[in-house]
């Protein structure tokens, strides 16, 4: 998936790498519920289901059109650069078992569900941005149409080795910085700013119901990480998948021990979602760069967006967006810092051998990186903002303003994340037992 390929074709299959693929489509597959359990632990009570099926949805959703027709778009041939298109790959019915992808030794479905998982996990990561106020048939019909405009052709463009424009530019996204995290974070920007902001934003307390949901949902997130960015490299044949890996644990690192440290000297404390919006940061940011840099730059990288993705949480209050979640705050901003310090921290022995300013490469890496970021973000922050404008005029977006103060999760889903009618009560268990006669006789009534 990066767009300097070293690795040599092959013509027979590779059980190691196939075996080591499909394990690396599971860790991604995960991080969709670990990205389910981050969310709703970090909304209130009234909203916790909604935001778990926000993120579920995607799995039913893109799944069916991935395999009906988008796998097609991003990963066919290419048409101008823009979209692809192969006929074999429509419904998956031209694919043959053992037949392999482009000059990898892996078979093309082993690809196609490696890069479904990707697919499934984008436009999930834009829910968290939303929390609290719009309909779920809103939601699954926005992913549908969003997925089929916005996701399919950047993936083309970024990712497509059949003449994606941004590939064959040379812009380096190892594994989604602007494919997966600017994409849903400039989505995100677009949505809210046509939908408005929460009731009560600024004014009620809107705080985590559940840390150790959060806590759970981040340390899922890392696990399932390190198929995301080992993996995108397609096989172990030349150890820059291990490269990757080293770099994917190193920069999470740092990024969460920045963000903590800005944190205390800011806020005066060391919180427990500091430390997981910390690591999600970092995991974004080495996400386009890690096949790129070195363990040491991986650290700078780390350290650089744990603090530039703390600082920009805030930005929220003081231009007036409600990103509930902070979707903006460390995607979006994750996915430019960890895209662009690629021109800067390059070393030119990973993935290929492109170096950045700091290794003596000058900056022109760093201005391809600045074209896919920007076109990228432009494009995902426009058009998703006209879908959202559309659905809200036409189906509405948003909940009733009684459904929202009174619990999304009960009018969108008729339940609630805990019930607590049948636990016994402390006064319960202290009330003296019923004489053994009167017991008996109450049996035998009933």
């Amino acid at each position: 998936m990066a767009p300097a390929i070293t690795l040599a074709a092959e013509t027979e299959l590779s059980a190691a790498n196939t075996g080591f693929m499909l394990i690396c489509s599971a860790l991604v597959m995960l991080m969709t519920p670990g990205l389910a359990f981050f969310y709703g632990g970090m909304v209130r009570v009234k909203s916790t289901l909604n935001m778990l099926m926000m993120s579920f949805i995607s799995l039913g959703i893109i799944t069916i059109l991935w395999v009906l027709f988008g796998f097609s778009l991003a990963f066919g041939d290419s048409h101008g650069g823009l979209i692809g298109w192969t006929s074999d790959y429509v419904g998956l019915s031209g694919v043959g078992n053992a037949e392999l992808w482009d000059i990898y030794n892996i078979p093309i479905y082993v690809f196609a569900v490696f890069q479904l998982m990707f697919a499934i996990i984008t436009p999930a990561l834009i829910s968290g941005a939303l929390a609290d106020r719009v309909k779920f048939s809103a939601w699954a019909l926005f992913i549908t149409l969003w997925a089929v405009i916005v996701y399919f052709p950047v993936a083309h463009w970024v990712w497509a080795p059949s003449g994606g424009w941004a590939f064959d530019l040379g812009v380096i996204d190892f594994a989604g910085g602007t494919a997966v995290h600017i994409n849903a974070g400039a989505a995100a920007l677009g949505v809210i700013l046509v939908i408005g902001k929460r009731v009560g934003f600024k004014k009620d307390p809107m705080r985590p119901h559940s840390l150790p949901l959060v806590m759970l949902g981040a340390g899922l997130l890392w696990f399932g990480w390190f198929g995301f960015n080992a993996g995108s490299w397609l096989g172990n044949d030349d150890g820059v998948g291990a490269l990757m890996f080293v770099n994917t644990q190193v920069a999470t690192a740092a990024a969460m021990l920045s963000w903590l440290l800005y944190e205390k000297i800011r806020h005066g404390a060391f919180t427990t979602l500091g430390a997981a919006s910390g690591a999600v940061a970092g995991l974004v940011a080495i996400t386009p760069s890690g096949g790129a840099v070195s363990p040491v730059g991986a650290i700078a990288v780390g350290a650089i967006a744990g603090l530039l993705c703390a600082m920009a949480v805030g930005l929220k209050y003081k231009l007036g967006y409600d990103d509930s979640l902070d979707v903006v705050g460390v995607h979006l901003v994750g996915g430019i810092v960890g895209s662009l310090l690629v021109g800067f921290f390059a070393s030119g022995k990973g993935q290929s051998e492109v170096e950045g300013l700091f290794y003596g490469g000058g900056l022109t890496q760093f201005w391809k990186q600045c074209a896919g970021v920007g076109a990228v973000l432009a494009y995902s922050l426009v058009v998703s903002a006209l879908l959202a404008f559309v659905l809200d005029k036409t189906i509405g977006m948003r909940v009733s303003e009684d459904d929202e103060v009174a619990g999304i999760d009960q009018a969108e889903h008729a339940e609630t994340a805990y019930d607590f009618s049948g636990a016994g009560g402390g006064a319960a268990r202290t009330t003296a037992p019923a004489p053994a006669a009167d017991t008996a006789s109450k049996k035998v009534d009933a």
